[in-house]
Protein backbone atom coordinates (compact mmCIF):
# COMPACT_ATOMS: atom_id res chain seq x y z
CA UNK A 1 0.00 0.00 0.00
CA UNK A 2 1.18 3.83 -0.93
CA UNK A 3 1.62 6.23 1.51
CA UNK A 4 -1.40 8.23 -0.66
CA UNK A 5 -3.21 4.92 0.33
CA UNK A 6 -2.67 5.02 3.99
CA UNK A 7 -3.04 8.50 4.62
CA UNK A 8 -6.53 8.53 2.46
CA UNK A 9 -7.72 5.37 4.70
CA UNK A 10 -6.54 7.10 7.38
CA UNK A 11 -8.33 10.58 7.13
CA UNK A 12 -11.41 11.93 8.49
CA UNK A 13 -14.19 11.68 6.18
CA UNK A 14 -16.97 14.20 6.51
CA UNK A 15 -20.74 12.85 5.94
CA UNK A 16 -21.34 12.99 2.01
CA UNK A 17 -24.40 15.53 2.87
CA UNK A 18 -21.76 18.02 4.22
CA UNK A 19 -19.72 17.64 1.13
CA UNK A 20 -22.74 18.75 -1.25
CA UNK A 21 -22.82 22.00 0.91
CA UNK A 22 -21.67 24.85 -1.03
CA UNK A 23 -20.00 27.30 0.83
CA UNK A 24 -22.35 30.51 1.35
CA UNK A 25 -20.93 33.64 -0.87
CA UNK A 26 -20.69 36.94 1.17
CA UNK A 27 -20.73 40.24 -1.19
CA UNK A 28 -17.87 41.55 -2.33
CA UNK A 29 -16.26 45.19 -1.44
CA UNK A 30 -13.13 45.17 -3.45
CA UNK A 31 -12.20 45.15 -7.09
CA UNK A 32 -10.56 42.42 -8.97
CA UNK A 33 -7.25 44.79 -8.70
CA UNK A 34 -7.91 44.58 -5.00
CA UNK A 35 -9.06 48.72 -4.70
CA UNK A 36 -11.79 49.22 -2.09
CA UNK A 37 -15.13 50.05 -4.27
CA UNK A 38 -18.41 51.01 -2.93
CA UNK A 39 -20.01 48.66 -1.40
CA UNK A 40 -23.72 47.62 -2.38
CA UNK A 41 -23.80 44.25 -1.89
CA UNK A 42 -24.56 43.12 1.27
CA UNK A 43 -27.52 45.12 1.78
CA UNK A 44 -25.66 47.15 4.78
CA UNK A 45 -27.38 50.59 6.16
CA UNK A 46 -25.80 53.44 4.47
CA UNK A 47 -26.67 55.75 7.25
CA UNK A 48 -24.30 53.89 9.23
CA UNK A 49 -24.68 53.09 12.80
CA UNK A 50 -27.12 54.76 15.68
CA UNK A 51 -24.78 56.96 17.57
CA UNK A 52 -26.26 55.53 20.70
CA UNK A 53 -25.21 52.22 19.73
CA UNK A 54 -21.70 53.62 19.01
CA UNK A 55 -21.55 55.00 22.62
CA UNK A 56 -22.81 51.72 24.16
CA UNK A 57 -19.63 49.87 22.29
CA UNK A 58 -17.30 51.51 24.85
CA UNK A 59 -18.79 50.62 27.88
CA UNK A 60 -18.81 47.04 27.16
CA UNK A 61 -17.05 44.93 29.86
CA UNK A 62 -14.41 42.51 28.81
CA UNK A 63 -15.45 39.77 30.73
CA UNK A 64 -18.08 36.92 29.64
CA UNK A 65 -21.52 37.97 28.46
CA UNK A 66 -24.60 37.32 30.40
CA UNK A 67 -25.31 33.74 28.19
CA UNK A 68 -29.42 34.26 28.16
CA UNK A 69 -28.80 37.77 27.06
CA UNK A 70 -31.47 38.55 29.73
CA UNK A 71 -31.87 42.71 29.16
CA UNK A 72 -32.08 42.68 25.72
CA UNK A 73 -34.63 39.46 25.05
CA UNK A 74 -36.83 41.81 27.52
CA UNK A 75 -36.24 44.95 25.63
CA UNK A 76 -36.78 43.06 22.82
CA UNK A 77 -40.26 41.56 24.41
CA UNK A 78 -41.15 44.75 25.31
CA UNK A 79 -41.06 46.49 21.98
CA UNK A 80 -43.00 43.73 20.42
CA UNK A 81 -45.41 42.65 23.04
CA UNK A 82 -44.06 39.39 23.55
CA UNK A 83 -42.81 37.11 26.46
CA UNK A 84 -39.15 37.38 27.20
CA UNK A 85 -39.35 33.48 27.66
CA UNK A 86 -40.58 33.20 24.03
CA UNK A 87 -37.23 35.48 23.04
CA UNK A 88 -33.88 33.43 21.80
CA UNK A 89 -30.90 35.25 20.38
CA UNK A 90 -28.43 33.93 17.98
CA UNK A 91 -24.79 34.64 16.24
CA UNK A 92 -26.99 36.67 13.27
CA UNK A 93 -30.12 35.11 12.19
CA UNK A 94 -27.99 33.05 10.25
CA UNK A 95 -27.29 31.18 13.69
CA UNK A 96 -30.92 30.51 14.24
CA UNK A 97 -32.16 29.79 10.84
CA UNK A 98 -29.40 26.98 11.01
CA UNK A 99 -30.24 25.56 14.77
CA UNK A 100 -33.78 25.93 13.52
CA UNK A 101 -33.44 23.32 10.56
CA UNK A 102 -31.35 21.31 13.01
CA UNK A 103 -33.80 21.14 15.95
CA UNK A 104 -36.10 20.08 14.07
CA UNK A 105 -35.27 18.00 10.53
CA UNK A 106 -32.07 15.39 10.17
CA UNK A 107 -31.36 12.58 7.32
CA UNK A 108 -34.02 11.52 5.50
CA UNK A 109 -36.42 14.94 6.20
CA UNK A 110 -37.03 17.43 3.85
CA UNK A 111 -36.65 21.23 3.98
CA UNK A 112 -38.46 23.32 1.77
CA UNK A 113 -37.88 26.80 0.51
CA UNK A 114 -38.75 28.92 -2.52
CA UNK A 115 -36.77 29.25 -5.39
CA UNK A 116 -34.48 32.47 -5.10
CA UNK A 117 -34.73 32.58 -1.52
CA UNK A 118 -31.99 32.93 0.73
CA UNK A 119 -28.72 31.08 0.40
CA UNK A 120 -28.54 29.77 4.16
CA UNK A 121 -31.91 27.59 3.86
CA UNK A 122 -29.76 25.19 1.18
CA UNK A 123 -27.00 25.13 3.71
CA UNK A 124 -28.92 24.67 6.83
CA UNK A 125 -31.08 22.01 5.37
CA UNK A 126 -27.79 19.88 4.06
CA UNK A 127 -25.92 20.54 7.48
CA UNK A 128 -28.26 18.60 9.22
CA UNK A 129 -28.19 15.99 6.62
CA UNK A 130 -31.98 17.07 5.79
CA UNK A 131 -33.09 16.77 1.79
CA UNK A 132 -33.25 20.63 0.33
CA UNK A 133 -36.23 20.72 -1.80
CA UNK A 134 -37.22 23.93 -4.03
CA UNK A 135 -40.34 25.13 -4.64
CA UNK A 136 -41.24 26.92 -8.25
CA UNK A 137 -41.43 31.23 -8.01
CA UNK A 138 -43.79 33.40 -9.06
CA UNK A 139 -42.14 35.76 -11.16
CA UNK A 140 -39.27 35.82 -8.92
CA UNK A 141 -41.53 35.89 -5.66
CA UNK A 142 -42.91 33.42 -3.00
CA UNK A 143 -45.82 31.02 -4.61
CA UNK A 144 -47.64 29.61 -1.26
CA UNK A 145 -49.69 27.08 -3.28
CA UNK A 146 -46.29 25.88 -5.01
CA UNK A 147 -45.05 25.27 -1.21
CA UNK A 148 -48.20 23.50 0.23
CA UNK A 149 -47.81 21.63 -3.09
CA UNK A 150 -44.84 20.03 -2.25
CA UNK A 151 -45.33 19.10 1.38
CA UNK A 152 -45.08 15.03 2.10
CA UNK A 153 -45.30 13.18 5.30
CA UNK A 154 -41.46 14.04 5.58
CA UNK A 155 -41.61 17.19 5.26
CA UNK A 156 -39.95 18.68 8.59
CA UNK A 157 -39.30 22.58 7.98
CA UNK A 158 -40.83 25.34 5.38
CA UNK A 159 -38.26 28.84 5.20
CA UNK A 160 -40.06 31.54 4.11
CA UNK A 161 -38.60 35.26 3.88
CA UNK A 162 -40.65 37.76 3.80
CA UNK A 163 -39.27 40.54 2.17
CA UNK A 164 -37.34 37.79 0.53
CA UNK A 165 -33.89 37.90 -0.07
CA UNK A 166 -32.37 38.48 -3.23
CA UNK A 167 -35.74 39.31 -5.05
CA UNK A 168 -37.80 41.73 -2.28
CA UNK A 169 -40.57 40.25 -3.13
CA UNK A 170 -43.29 40.59 -0.14
CA UNK A 171 -46.75 38.25 0.83
CA UNK A 172 -49.06 40.10 2.87
CA UNK A 173 -50.87 38.68 5.60
CA UNK A 174 -53.44 36.76 4.25
CA UNK A 175 -50.96 34.66 2.12
CA UNK A 176 -49.14 34.09 5.14
CA UNK A 177 -51.80 32.77 7.06
CA UNK A 178 -53.08 30.62 4.19
CA UNK A 179 -49.35 29.11 4.09
CA UNK A 180 -49.39 28.25 7.74
CA UNK A 181 -52.99 27.11 7.83
CA UNK A 182 -52.38 24.60 4.50
CA UNK A 183 -49.19 22.85 6.87
CA UNK A 184 -49.15 20.06 8.93
CA UNK A 185 -48.90 20.66 12.72
CA UNK A 186 -45.63 18.80 13.18
CA UNK A 187 -43.96 21.01 10.46
CA UNK A 188 -42.61 24.50 11.36
CA UNK A 189 -42.68 27.58 9.91
CA UNK A 190 -40.23 30.00 9.81
CA UNK A 191 -41.05 33.10 8.93
CA UNK A 192 -37.18 34.76 8.15
CA UNK A 193 -37.87 38.65 8.87
CA UNK A 194 -34.12 40.30 8.47
CA UNK A 195 -35.70 42.83 6.54
CA UNK A 196 -38.86 43.21 8.61
CA UNK A 197 -38.40 46.87 10.02
CA UNK A 198 -38.45 48.10 6.03
CA UNK A 199 -41.78 47.67 5.53
CA UNK A 200 -44.63 49.83 6.42
CA UNK A 201 -46.32 49.24 9.85
CA UNK A 202 -49.90 49.23 7.62
CA UNK A 203 -48.38 46.33 5.81
CA UNK A 204 -47.56 44.05 8.54
CA UNK A 205 -47.78 41.12 7.92
CA UNK A 206 -48.82 38.96 10.85
CA UNK A 207 -46.02 36.77 11.48
CA UNK A 208 -45.47 37.89 15.25
CA UNK A 209 -48.69 36.97 16.12
CA UNK A 210 -48.84 33.75 14.16
CA UNK A 211 -46.01 32.97 16.48
CA UNK A 212 -47.67 33.41 19.39
CA UNK A 213 -50.36 32.16 18.61
CA UNK A 214 -49.18 28.47 17.32
CA UNK A 215 -46.50 26.08 18.54
CA UNK A 216 -45.43 25.73 14.63
CA UNK A 217 -43.84 29.33 13.86
CA UNK A 218 -40.47 30.60 14.27
CA UNK A 219 -39.64 34.32 13.76
CA UNK A 220 -36.71 35.37 12.89
CA UNK A 221 -35.46 39.04 12.90
CA UNK A 222 -31.58 40.69 13.16
CA UNK A 223 -30.04 43.51 14.33
CA UNK A 224 -27.46 43.90 10.98
CA UNK A 225 -30.13 45.36 8.49
CA UNK A 226 -31.70 48.46 9.61
CA UNK A 227 -30.20 48.17 12.77
CA UNK A 228 -26.55 48.87 11.38
CA UNK A 229 -25.05 46.41 13.31
CA UNK A 230 -23.84 43.97 10.81
CA UNK A 231 -20.43 43.48 11.72
CA UNK A 232 -21.36 42.85 15.40
CA UNK A 233 -23.47 39.85 14.56
CA UNK A 234 -27.10 39.66 16.50
CA UNK A 235 -30.03 38.08 15.94
CA UNK A 236 -32.99 36.69 17.67
CA UNK A 237 -35.89 34.54 16.85
CA UNK A 238 -39.33 34.01 18.88
CA UNK A 239 -41.82 31.30 18.96
CA UNK A 240 -43.27 28.99 21.25
CA UNK A 241 -42.16 28.06 24.63
CA UNK A 242 -41.08 24.63 23.35
CA UNK A 243 -39.40 25.64 20.01
CA UNK A 244 -37.44 28.31 22.32
CA UNK A 245 -36.11 25.57 24.63
CA UNK A 246 -34.90 23.38 21.52
CA UNK A 247 -33.06 26.21 19.75
CA UNK A 248 -31.44 27.32 23.61
CA UNK A 249 -30.59 23.28 24.01
CA UNK A 250 -28.51 23.42 21.07
CA UNK A 251 -27.10 27.57 20.30
CA UNK A 252 -23.62 28.21 21.25
CA UNK A 253 -23.71 29.45 25.39
CA UNK A 254 -22.25 32.79 24.72
CA UNK A 255 -23.52 33.07 21.56
CA UNK A 256 -24.03 37.39 21.77
CA UNK A 257 -20.99 39.15 22.95
CA UNK A 258 -21.29 41.85 25.83
CA UNK A 259 -20.33 44.58 23.22
CA UNK A 260 -22.88 42.98 20.94
CA UNK A 261 -25.55 42.87 23.76
CA UNK A 262 -25.22 46.56 24.79
CA UNK A 263 -24.97 48.08 21.32
CA UNK A 264 -28.40 45.64 20.20
CA UNK A 265 -30.10 47.28 23.30
CA UNK A 266 -29.49 51.26 22.53
CA UNK A 267 -29.88 50.41 19.04
CA UNK A 268 -33.65 49.28 20.03
CA UNK A 269 -33.68 52.75 21.85
CA UNK A 270 -33.08 54.90 18.97
CA UNK A 271 -36.47 54.71 17.52
CA UNK A 272 -35.52 58.17 15.62
CA UNK A 273 -32.93 56.34 13.81
CA UNK A 274 -34.42 53.19 12.85
CA UNK A 275 -37.06 55.66 11.51
CA UNK A 276 -35.21 57.88 9.85
CA UNK A 277 -33.32 54.72 8.13
CA UNK A 278 -36.72 53.20 6.87
CA UNK A 279 -37.66 56.47 5.41
CA UNK A 280 -34.52 57.18 3.61
CA UNK A 281 -34.70 53.63 2.42
CA UNK A 282 -38.44 54.32 1.10
CA UNK A 283 -37.53 57.02 -0.76
CA UNK A 284 -34.29 56.24 -2.47
CA UNK A 285 -35.79 53.18 -3.23
CA UNK A 286 -38.62 54.79 -4.84
CA UNK A 287 -35.85 56.95 -6.70
CA UNK A 288 -34.08 54.74 -7.88
CA UNK A 289 -36.78 52.40 -9.60
CA UNK A 290 -38.09 55.55 -11.27
CA UNK A 291 -34.99 55.73 -13.06
CA UNK A 292 -34.47 52.06 -13.87
CA UNK A 293 -38.03 51.79 -15.01
CA UNK A 294 -37.34 54.68 -17.81
CA UNK A 295 -34.67 52.15 -19.44
CA UNK A 296 -37.62 49.44 -20.26
CA UNK A 297 -37.01 49.35 -23.47
CA UNK A 298 -33.41 48.69 -22.97
CA UNK A 299 -34.66 45.39 -21.31
CA UNK A 300 -33.93 46.42 -17.93
CA UNK A 301 -36.49 45.56 -14.96
CA UNK A 302 -36.51 46.61 -11.21
CA UNK A 303 -38.22 43.98 -9.49
CA UNK A 304 -41.00 45.64 -6.66
CA UNK A 305 -39.16 45.51 -3.72
CA UNK A 306 -40.29 45.94 -0.02
CA UNK A 307 -36.73 45.43 1.56
CA UNK A 308 -33.40 48.10 1.33
CA UNK A 309 -32.55 46.77 -2.00
CA UNK A 310 -33.80 46.24 -5.45
CA UNK A 311 -33.10 43.23 -7.67
CA UNK A 312 -33.12 44.15 -11.37
CA UNK A 313 -33.35 41.67 -15.00
CA UNK A 314 -30.91 42.50 -17.18
CA UNK A 315 -33.45 40.57 -20.87
CA UNK A 316 -32.00 43.19 -23.40
CA UNK A 317 -28.74 43.62 -25.28
CA UNK A 318 -26.85 44.64 -22.03
CA UNK A 319 -26.07 41.71 -19.71
CA UNK A 320 -25.97 41.76 -15.90
CA UNK A 321 -22.06 40.23 -15.97
CA UNK A 322 -21.57 43.60 -18.33
CA UNK A 323 -23.07 45.89 -15.90
CA UNK A 324 -21.35 44.28 -12.92
CA UNK A 325 -18.10 44.69 -14.58
CA UNK A 326 -19.06 48.05 -15.82
CA UNK A 327 -20.33 49.50 -12.21
CA UNK A 328 -16.70 48.24 -10.67
CA UNK A 329 -14.74 50.17 -13.23
CA UNK A 330 -16.88 53.29 -11.79
CA UNK A 331 -16.16 52.12 -8.25
CA UNK A 332 -18.96 50.34 -7.38
CA UNK A 333 -19.49 46.76 -6.13
CA UNK A 334 -23.16 45.39 -6.41
CA UNK A 335 -24.26 41.67 -6.04
CA UNK A 336 -24.52 39.88 -8.88
CA UNK A 337 -25.97 35.78 -8.55
CA UNK A 338 -25.03 33.61 -10.95
CA UNK A 339 -24.72 30.71 -8.49
CA UNK A 340 -28.34 31.59 -7.10
CA UNK A 341 -29.39 30.45 -10.60
CA UNK A 342 -29.70 34.16 -11.43
CA UNK A 343 -26.87 35.23 -14.30
CA UNK A 344 -29.76 37.83 -15.79
CA UNK A 345 -29.62 39.75 -12.46
CA UNK A 346 -27.81 42.51 -10.18
CA UNK A 347 -29.02 43.06 -6.59
CA UNK A 348 -28.68 46.97 -5.62
CA UNK A 349 -28.72 47.81 -2.06
CA UNK A 350 -30.01 51.17 -1.68
CA UNK A 351 -27.41 53.30 -0.65
CA UNK A 352 -26.68 57.30 -0.51
CA UNK A 353 -28.77 59.58 -2.82
CA UNK A 354 -25.29 60.50 -5.12
CA UNK A 355 -24.19 56.78 -5.04
CA UNK A 356 -27.88 55.51 -6.63
CA UNK A 357 -27.50 58.56 -9.13
CA UNK A 358 -24.08 57.65 -10.47
CA UNK A 359 -25.15 54.20 -10.76
CA UNK A 360 -28.60 54.63 -12.71
CA UNK A 361 -26.67 57.22 -14.89
CA UNK A 362 -23.99 54.79 -15.98
CA UNK A 363 -26.43 51.96 -16.12
CA UNK A 364 -28.13 54.38 -18.75
CA UNK A 365 -24.81 54.98 -20.49
CA UNK A 366 -24.03 51.04 -20.37
CA UNK A 367 -27.43 50.14 -21.85
CA UNK A 368 -27.55 52.54 -24.68
CA UNK A 369 -23.86 51.74 -25.65
CA UNK A 370 -24.79 47.87 -26.13
CA UNK A 371 -27.84 48.69 -28.71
Amino acid sequence: MTDSQITSKQAPQPKPWIEAIHAYVPGKSKGKDGRPLIKLSANENPLGTSEDALAARAQAPALYPDPDSTALREAIAAKHGLAAARVVMGTGSDELLNLAAQGYAGPGDEVIYVRYGFSVYDIAARRCGAVPVVAPDADYGTDVDALLALVTERTRVVFVANPNNPTGSYLPRGEITRLHAGLPADVLLVLDQAYGEYVAPEDDDGSLALAEAHDNVLVTRTFSKIFGLAGERIGWATGAPGIVATLNRIRGPFNVSNTGQAMALAALGDAAFVEASRLHNRDERARFVAKLDTLGNHGLRPLPSHANFVLVLFEGALTAEVAFEGLADRGYIVRWLPGQGLPQALRFTIGKPQDMDTIAEALREMAEAAQ
